[in-house]
């Protein structure tokens, strides 16, 4: 690897700027954040000394390196000349995750360097960035969709069931506790069964 001109800037909470990105090939670039399990949000930017090609953007690339893994590679986002800077939440991506089932991209082919967290830079075509962010924010969207739509239905389970809940006395040295017949939750799943079936977004109201 070999210093290149300081084309992009990093920014950690609490650190100095760097500017120090390593060259892995022409268009892939590489820096290395160090202790970077206390790093909730980075920011990333360019200097203003070296422009993108017409034509050209950056996607920004985040890896938390597992030894016993293939590199783990994670899309953040997109720099362009016209938006020459981005911050980034890293808290929620230094979890495990299944890596067998990441998309390959742009820096698939290189391993992760170190135990610390490193973020790569690819220049590209701007369409072809701009449709990697399009689907990444896409599959977010859908995500939290997901995640909103089970705990509402959870919400409506527990509530529905509750209702039915009769108290019973003390047996074989159990405490009191709550009983719920079986009946209502066959209940609840039938009536739930039918708004989606009416109105498939009727949980949002």
């Amino acid at each position: 690897m070999e210093p290149v001109p300081s084309m992009f800037g990093l920014l950690v909470s609490g650190r100095l700027v760097r500017t120090d990105f390593e060259l892995l090939e022409e268009t892939k670039f590489l820096i290395t954040i160090n202790s970077a399990e206390s790093v909730n949000y980075i920011c990333v930017f360019l200097t203003g000394l070296v422009p993108f090609p017409e034509g050209t953007a950056g996607s920004v690339y985040f890896s938390w390196p597992d030894e016993q893994a293939r590199p783990n590679w994670q899309l953040l986002g997109v720099l362009s000349n016209t938006k020459p800077s981005a911050i980034f939440k890293l808290s929620n991506l230094k979890q495990h995750f299944d890596t067998s089932k990441l998309p390959l991209n742009a820096f698939s082919q290189f391993p992760s360097i170190t135990i610390n967290a490193q973020i790569g830079i690819s220049i590209e075509p701007l369409i072809n960035a701009e449709l990697q962010v399009t689907s990444l924010e896409n599959t977010t969207h859908n995500l939290s969709t997901f995640v909103e739509f089970t705990q509402k239905m959870v919400q409506s389970l527990y509530n529905y069931v509750a209702s039915y809940a009769v108290e019973c006395g003390p047996r074989q040295n159990m405490p009191n506790m709550s009983m719920v017949p079986l009946q209502s939750v066959q209940k609840w799943y039938e009536n739930f069964e039918r708004k989606l079936n009416l109105n498939p977004n009727f949980w949002k109201s």
